[in-house]
This record gives C-alpha cells, sequence and structure tokens, in this order.
C-alpha cells in the first residue's frame, strides 16, 4: 500500500513539474531554432519544453524498471536460496 501511495504522489509532481513547464512555455512563445546533424527546425518552444521533458521521463523511466527489475529478480533467486538452506538445515537438525 505504502507503495502504490508513494508512486502516486512520485506520478503527481512529475504531472506539476509538466504542467508548469506548458505554463512557462505558453508565456513564452518565441520560436527556437534547432539543429540536427543534417536539417534545422523551427518550433515554438513550449513544444521544445514539453518533448524534452517527456523523453528525460521516458528515459529515466526506463532506466529505473530496468534496475527495479534487476532487483526483484535478485530478491527472488536469494529468496529460493535463504528456503533452501533453511530446508536443508532443518533435515540436519532432525537427522
Amino acid at each position: 500500500m505504502e507503495i502504490q501511495v508513494k508512486s502516486f504522489l512520485v506520478t503527481v509532481v512529475v504531472a506539476l513539474v509538466f504542467f508548469l513547464a506548458i505554463i512557462f512555455g505558453a508565456r513564452n512563445e518565441q520560436l527556437v531554432t534547432i539543429s540536427y546533424f543534417v536539417a534545422k527546425g523551427e518550433y515554438r518552444l513550449p513544444l521544445v519544453l514539453a518533448i524534452v521533458f517527456l523523453l528525460g521521463f521516458i528515459i529515466s523511466w526506463l532506466f529505473a524498471g530496468y534496475h527495479i527489475l534487476k532487483l526483484r529478480l535478485n530478491v527472488r533467486q536469494l529468496s529460493k536460496r535463504l528456503a533452501l538452506a533453511e530446508t536443508k538445515n532443518n533435515n540436519d537438525v532432525d537427522a
């Protein structure tokens, strides 16, 4: 239950930051020039801010998800090893 509340609060904070970025961008309607390797484009500042924020969030979420999955697999493996060791220890005590 605590994890769900924490996840909800983090999501709310991220949404607020995203909303503030959109408000900031809406108040600054200038065009910005983005130079790619082979092309150049002019975009409105709110769009650039929203895309960069969203890409950063998605990349961070993917890295965090990878590490959380890795830790969960490690915990599962260690739990199995612990259960096996406890079973072996109980059999040695009984004998």
